[in-house]
Protein backbone atom coordinates (compact mmCIF):
# COMPACT_ATOMS: atom_id res chain seq x y z
CA UNK A 1 0.00 0.00 0.00
CA UNK A 2 1.30 3.44 -0.88
CA UNK A 3 2.39 5.69 1.97
CA UNK A 4 1.89 8.97 0.14
CA UNK A 5 -0.95 10.75 -1.65
CA UNK A 6 -0.53 13.13 -4.55
CA UNK A 7 -2.34 16.42 -4.03
CA UNK A 8 -1.82 19.71 -5.87
CA UNK A 9 1.24 18.41 -7.69
CA UNK A 10 3.14 16.95 -4.74
CA UNK A 11 2.99 14.08 -2.31
CA UNK A 12 2.28 14.09 1.40
CA UNK A 13 3.52 11.45 3.82
CA UNK A 14 3.97 11.14 7.54
CA UNK A 15 7.00 13.46 7.51
CA UNK A 16 4.81 16.25 6.13
CA UNK A 17 2.21 16.14 8.88
CA UNK A 18 3.99 18.51 11.27
CA UNK A 19 4.21 21.07 8.49
CA UNK A 20 0.56 20.63 7.61
CA UNK A 21 -0.42 21.09 11.25
CA UNK A 22 1.76 24.21 11.45
CA UNK A 23 -0.47 25.81 8.80
CA UNK A 24 -3.33 25.83 11.30
CA UNK A 25 -3.01 28.82 13.60
CA UNK A 26 -5.31 30.80 15.86
CA UNK A 27 -6.83 30.30 19.29
CA UNK A 28 -8.56 27.26 20.76
CA UNK A 29 -6.35 24.80 18.89
CA UNK A 30 -6.29 22.14 21.62
CA UNK A 31 -2.79 21.32 20.46
CA UNK A 32 -1.98 18.53 22.96
CA UNK A 33 -5.30 16.81 22.28
CA UNK A 34 -4.53 16.90 18.57
CA UNK A 35 -0.89 15.83 18.60
CA UNK A 36 -1.66 12.91 20.91
CA UNK A 37 -3.72 11.35 18.11
CA UNK A 38 -1.37 12.01 15.19
CA UNK A 39 0.33 8.62 14.92
CA UNK A 40 -2.87 6.64 15.48
CA UNK A 41 -4.64 8.61 12.76
CA UNK A 42 -1.77 8.23 10.31
CA UNK A 43 -1.45 4.47 10.72
CA UNK A 44 -5.21 4.03 10.39
CA UNK A 45 -5.55 6.15 7.26
CA UNK A 46 -2.30 5.04 5.65
CA UNK A 47 -2.42 1.30 6.30
CA UNK A 48 -5.71 0.09 7.77
CA UNK A 49 -8.87 1.96 6.78
CA UNK A 50 -10.48 1.09 3.47
CA UNK A 51 -11.49 4.65 2.69
CA UNK A 52 -10.47 7.33 0.23
CA UNK A 53 -11.77 10.46 -1.48
CA UNK A 54 -12.90 8.36 -4.42
CA UNK A 55 -15.16 6.14 -2.31
CA UNK A 56 -16.60 8.58 0.20
CA UNK A 57 -20.14 7.40 -0.61
CA UNK A 58 -19.33 3.73 -1.14
CA UNK A 59 -21.56 1.60 1.09
CA UNK A 60 -18.70 -0.88 1.47
CA UNK A 61 -16.24 1.66 2.89
CA UNK A 62 -14.90 1.49 6.42
CA UNK A 63 -16.33 4.12 8.78
CA UNK A 64 -14.02 6.17 11.00
CA UNK A 65 -15.55 8.28 13.78
CA UNK A 66 -13.44 10.85 15.61
CA UNK A 67 -15.13 10.96 19.00
CA UNK A 68 -12.21 13.04 20.31
CA UNK A 69 -13.48 15.83 18.11
CA UNK A 70 -12.44 18.78 20.28
CA UNK A 71 -8.86 18.44 19.00
CA UNK A 72 -9.23 17.92 15.24
CA UNK A 73 -6.00 19.51 13.93
CA UNK A 74 -4.22 16.19 13.39
CA UNK A 75 -7.38 14.79 11.79
CA UNK A 76 -7.52 17.67 9.33
CA UNK A 77 -3.81 17.31 8.55
CA UNK A 78 -4.24 13.60 7.78
CA UNK A 79 -7.35 14.26 5.68
CA UNK A 80 -5.38 16.84 3.71
CA UNK A 81 -2.41 14.50 3.30
CA UNK A 82 -4.73 11.80 1.97
CA UNK A 83 -6.52 14.07 -0.48
CA UNK A 84 -9.91 14.41 1.20
CA UNK A 85 -9.57 18.19 1.59
CA UNK A 86 -7.33 20.75 -0.13
CA UNK A 87 -4.18 21.71 1.73
CA UNK A 88 -5.00 25.39 1.25
CA UNK A 89 -8.00 24.96 3.56
CA UNK A 90 -5.69 24.42 6.53
CA UNK A 91 -4.52 27.99 7.06
CA UNK A 92 -8.14 29.08 7.50
CA UNK A 93 -8.65 26.67 10.41
CA UNK A 94 -11.14 28.00 12.95
CA UNK A 95 -12.14 31.12 11.02
CA UNK A 96 -15.83 31.92 10.74
CA UNK A 97 -15.76 31.33 6.97
CA UNK A 98 -13.72 28.10 7.08
CA UNK A 99 -15.21 24.59 6.78
CA UNK A 100 -12.52 23.44 9.24
CA UNK A 101 -14.06 24.34 12.57
CA UNK A 102 -12.83 23.63 16.08
CA UNK A 103 -15.11 20.58 15.94
CA UNK A 104 -15.32 18.62 12.65
CA UNK A 105 -18.61 18.98 10.77
CA UNK A 106 -19.67 16.08 8.56
CA UNK A 107 -21.71 18.40 6.31
CA UNK A 108 -18.71 20.62 5.56
CA UNK A 109 -15.62 18.41 5.57
CA UNK A 110 -15.28 15.59 3.01
CA UNK A 111 -14.52 12.24 4.63
CA UNK A 112 -15.90 13.15 8.06
CA UNK A 113 -18.57 10.67 9.17
CA UNK A 114 -19.95 12.49 12.25
CA UNK A 115 -20.02 15.94 13.75
CA UNK A 116 -18.21 15.54 17.07
CA UNK A 117 -16.65 17.35 19.98
CA UNK A 118 -19.09 16.69 22.79
CA UNK A 119 -17.37 13.93 24.74
CA UNK A 120 -18.99 10.55 25.16
CA UNK A 121 -20.96 10.43 21.90
CA UNK A 122 -18.66 8.71 19.45
CA UNK A 123 -18.61 5.17 20.85
CA UNK A 124 -22.41 4.92 21.22
CA UNK A 125 -22.77 6.21 17.64
CA UNK A 126 -20.21 3.65 16.47
CA UNK A 127 -22.20 0.87 18.14
CA UNK A 128 -25.33 2.04 16.33
CA UNK A 129 -23.41 2.24 13.04
CA UNK A 130 -22.11 -1.31 13.43
CA UNK A 131 -25.62 -2.53 14.23
CA UNK A 132 -27.04 -0.69 11.23
CA UNK A 133 -24.48 -2.20 8.86
CA UNK A 134 -25.20 -5.65 10.28
CA UNK A 135 -28.94 -5.17 9.79
CA UNK A 136 -28.33 -4.24 6.14
CA UNK A 137 -26.27 -7.36 5.58
CA UNK A 138 -23.11 -5.32 4.98
CA UNK A 139 -20.51 -7.62 6.47
CA UNK A 140 -17.33 -6.11 5.01
CA UNK A 141 -17.27 -2.52 6.34
CA UNK A 142 -15.45 -2.04 9.63
CA UNK A 143 -16.33 0.70 12.10
CA UNK A 144 -13.51 2.49 13.91
CA UNK A 145 -13.88 5.10 16.64
CA UNK A 146 -11.11 7.10 18.33
CA UNK A 147 -11.69 8.30 21.88
CA UNK A 148 -9.56 9.86 24.58
CA UNK A 149 -8.89 8.33 27.97
CA UNK A 150 -10.64 11.18 29.81
CA UNK A 151 -13.66 10.75 27.56
CA UNK A 152 -14.24 7.35 29.15
CA UNK A 153 -15.28 9.20 32.30
CA UNK A 154 -18.60 9.75 30.48
CA UNK A 155 -21.09 7.07 31.44
CA UNK A 156 -22.57 6.76 27.95
CA UNK A 157 -19.38 4.99 26.87
CA UNK A 158 -19.78 2.26 29.45
CA UNK A 159 -23.27 1.41 28.28
CA UNK A 160 -21.87 1.16 24.75
CA UNK A 161 -18.94 -0.99 25.90
CA UNK A 162 -21.26 -3.41 27.71
CA UNK A 163 -23.72 -3.66 24.83
CA UNK A 164 -21.09 -4.13 22.10
CA UNK A 165 -19.44 -6.99 23.96
CA UNK A 166 -22.72 -8.77 24.61
CA UNK A 167 -23.83 -8.27 20.99
CA UNK A 168 -20.54 -9.61 19.60
CA UNK A 169 -20.02 -6.62 17.28
CA UNK A 170 -16.96 -8.03 15.54
CA UNK A 171 -16.76 -5.20 13.00
CA UNK A 172 -16.47 -2.57 15.76
CA UNK A 173 -13.02 -1.25 16.72
CA UNK A 174 -12.13 1.37 19.32
CA UNK A 175 -8.83 3.15 19.82
CA UNK A 176 -8.37 4.90 23.16
CA UNK A 177 -5.55 7.46 23.09
CA UNK A 178 -4.22 7.49 26.64
CA UNK A 179 -2.38 10.69 27.53
CA UNK A 180 -3.01 10.34 31.27
CA UNK A 181 -5.71 13.00 31.39
CA UNK A 182 -8.52 10.90 32.88
CA UNK A 183 -9.64 11.90 36.36
CA UNK A 184 -10.91 8.52 37.52
CA UNK A 185 -8.58 5.56 37.98
CA UNK A 186 -9.62 2.21 36.55
CA UNK A 187 -8.49 -0.92 38.41
CA UNK A 188 -6.40 -2.97 36.01
CA UNK A 189 -6.06 -0.11 33.52
CA UNK A 190 -8.26 1.01 30.64
CA UNK A 191 -8.19 -2.30 28.78
CA UNK A 192 -9.54 -4.20 31.79
CA UNK A 193 -12.94 -2.49 31.49
CA UNK A 194 -13.31 -3.64 27.89
CA UNK A 195 -11.97 -7.13 28.60
CA UNK A 196 -14.56 -7.60 31.34
CA UNK A 197 -17.29 -6.77 28.81
CA UNK A 198 -16.07 -9.39 26.34
CA UNK A 199 -13.89 -7.29 24.05
CA UNK A 200 -10.56 -8.29 22.52
CA UNK A 201 -7.93 -5.79 23.77
CA UNK A 202 -4.34 -4.67 23.27
CA UNK A 203 -2.21 -1.94 24.85
CA UNK A 204 0.69 -0.49 22.84
CA UNK A 205 3.02 2.49 22.46
CA UNK A 206 0.93 5.09 20.65
CA UNK A 207 3.96 6.43 18.78
CA UNK A 208 5.18 3.05 17.48
CA UNK A 209 3.71 2.59 14.01
CA UNK A 210 4.60 -1.08 13.73
CA UNK A 211 3.05 -1.85 17.12
CA UNK A 212 -0.07 0.14 16.27
CA UNK A 213 -0.50 -1.66 12.95
CA UNK A 214 -0.08 -5.08 14.57
CA UNK A 215 -2.64 -4.21 17.25
CA UNK A 216 -5.11 -2.73 14.76
CA UNK A 217 -5.00 -5.82 12.53
CA UNK A 218 -4.99 -8.52 15.24
CA UNK A 219 -7.73 -11.11 14.68
CA UNK A 220 -10.67 -11.05 17.10
CA UNK A 221 -13.35 -13.42 15.84
CA UNK A 222 -16.77 -12.88 17.35
CA UNK A 223 -15.73 -9.94 19.53
CA UNK A 224 -15.31 -6.18 19.20
CA UNK A 225 -11.71 -5.01 19.46
CA UNK A 226 -10.08 -2.12 21.29
CA UNK A 227 -6.54 -0.77 21.40
CA UNK A 228 -5.11 1.50 24.08
CA UNK A 229 -2.51 3.75 22.44
CA UNK A 230 -0.33 5.14 25.23
CA UNK A 231 1.35 8.49 24.55
CA UNK A 232 3.19 11.05 26.66
CA UNK A 233 1.12 12.72 29.43
CA UNK A 234 -0.87 15.73 28.33
CA UNK A 235 1.17 18.05 30.56
CA UNK A 236 4.45 17.13 28.82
Amino acid sequence: MTTTTEEHGRTHGYADLSGLMALMTGDEKHGPAATSTLDVLWVLYDRVLRVGPERADDAGRDRFLLSKGHGPMAYYAVLAAKGFVPVDWLDGFGRYDSPLGHHPDRTLVPGVEIGSGSLGHGLPIAVGTALGLRAQGLDEPRVWVLTGDAELDEGSNHEAIAFAGAAGLERLHTVVVDNASARHARPGGIAARFTAAGWSTATVDGRDHAALYAAFTAPHPGRPHMVVAQVEPKSV
